[in-house]
């Protein structure tokens, strides 16, 4: 590898993803509703966290 790499010529462009990407967010939940999401993730091999952001979606899309 070099030592140092010219970027300077390089065009930029905006990240195409950027409408899926996460937006990191503090929330204070019960106890019983962290254990709950927690034993569907063991059951279902997903992230506590993605379950309880589908659930929110899910929410949002039938209000």
């Amino acid at each position: 590898m070099r030592d140092h790499y010219d970027f300077s010529k390089m065009k930029g462009r905006k990240n195409p993803y950027i409408k899926y990407l996460k937006q990191p967010i503090t929330m204070r939940l019960d106890r019983d509703t962290v254990s709950y999401f927690k034993s569907m993730a063991e059951e279902t091999g997903i992230p506590y966290q993605n379950l309880i952001n589908l659930y929110f979606r899910d929410c949002a899309l039938h209000h």
